[in-house]
């Protein structure tokens, strides 16, 4: 068995520039290796693509109903287990995400593509009117509103609600961003009870009205999984969109291939979901003794796919750690694999497009104003600032 002394749970790791060579030399010693977490204890960590892929598409062998992230501590289990989409497990976890799946078809986001691309241009002309501007707090107002429209926040609550999210999402400290989820709760418990007696046909009615196996459900595991919902939708749009506006300013030959229609959208969108990676892992425990990658995993053990070291994979991506825009075909990990691939996939490429979109057809060049400055956290990786100065075309 290979041991590591190295923390991979440690957010600080995943910030190094030295990050890529680290993983390299990892996952060539061993894809699957035995670690310890500051938090967590012991856990597999699994490094390659493949076996990756392997934990992911086996629910059965490999259950979320443990917890789906790092951070609940070692020895304990989730509160709502077995009752969100992220920690339950087939069949259950599709008879949960079986209302919310109407909102993120891709028929139902081309039919807001129109409203999405309008609200993209509006933050972008305001954050070019600015001059300076912090990229984060610019790029998170596109998925913040979005998310208001999936849920139909009353137009005098969207202040509010926008406010408690940038708290829930942005506080610059664990307790600010506890605060603000502490603030969104009981305004979704609040909603959710208003619509199951008066519902509408937008999301949080439609999750109020759901009744599985011919019986309401219940009202805590309805606003358990709203939650979920706006943390997902609002997390990785938010991240991807930042560190990939850091990125492409970084690299301004990949702006001008953007800029110039050299480089097709689409194909950029998940390349930048691939190199990104800001979900960066994925929790599951074994249900039964298993072989992964020639170890014994036992009934019981955690296993945590590193998905930014499965998306850096040579085996799996020609020139991983480079980024090539028009990389195709690119099955990268980035909004997961199998039951529980992404449900907003379709809205998060569609939000992505358009602010990327807005930005090449505003900017002429992205200058940052000081280093960026990368957050702690394990769950969604990414930017707390990224200040910079726009220079309109």
């Amino acid at each position: 068995m290979v041991s590591t002394t190295l923390d991979l749970s440690d957010p600080g790791l995943w910030a190094r520039p030295e990050l890529p060579a680290v993983i390299d030399e990892l996952r060539a010693d061993d894809p699957v290796q035995r670690t310890e977490t500051a938090e967590d204890g012991p856990v597999w960590s699994v490094l390659s693509y493949d076996l990756a892929a392997e934990v992911l598409r086996n629910a059965g062998a490999y259950s979320s109903e443990g917890g789906s992230l790092l951070g609940t501590g070692e020895g304990r289990t989730p509160a709502g287990a077995g009752r969100m989409m992220a920690l339950a497990d087939p069949p259950r976890h599709r008879q949960l995400r079986t209302p919310a799946n109407p909102f993120f078809t891709p028929g139902g986001v081309r039919n807001a593509a129109r409203s999405i691309t309008e609200l993209a241009g509006e933050i972008m002309d305001k954050a070019v009117a600015q001059g300076e501007t912090d990229l984060v707090d610019a790029v998170s107002a596109l998925p913040l509103a979005v998310m208001c429209d999936l849920l139909d926040v009353p137009e005098g609550d969207r202040e509010m609600v926008v406010r408690v999210c940038d708290a829930a999402f942005l506080g610059r400290t664990a307790d600010e961003r506890r605060a603000g989820h502490q603030q969104l709760i009981p305004y979704l418990l609040h909603q959710v009870m208003r619509r199951r007696a008066d519902p509408g046909d937008d999301l949080i009615s439609t999750m109020a009205t759901y009744r599985p196996g011919g019986r309401l459900m219940p009202v805590e595991d309805v606003v358990l999984n709203l939650d979920n919902i706006v943390v997902g939708g609002v997390q990785t749009v938010r991240h991807t969109a930042a560190i990939g506006l850091l990125t492409l300013a970084q690299h301004p030959e990949l702006w001008r291939q953007l800029q110039s229609g050299e480089a097709a959208m689409d194909l950029a969108i998940d390349e930048l979901l691939r190199w990104t990676s800001v979900g960066l892992h994925t929790l599951r425990t074994a249900t039964r003794d298993i072989e992964l990658g020639g170890h014994l995993v036992s009934r019981g053990d955690r296993v945590v796919v590193w998905t930014w070291a499965a998306n850096h994979d040579p085996a799996a991506f020609e020139r991983p750690h480079e980024i090539l825009l028009d990389r195709a075909p690119n099955k990268h990990l980035a909004l997961g694999l199998g039951a529980h691939y992404c449900i907003g996939a379709p809205l998060a490429k569609a939000e992505l497009g358009a602010l990327f979109s807005a930005a090449l057809e505003r900017v002429a060049v992205i200058e940052p104003i000081g280093p960026p400055q990368y957050n702690r956290s394990l769950i969604n990786f990414g930017l707390d600032h990224f200040p910079a100065r726009l220079i309109a075309r």
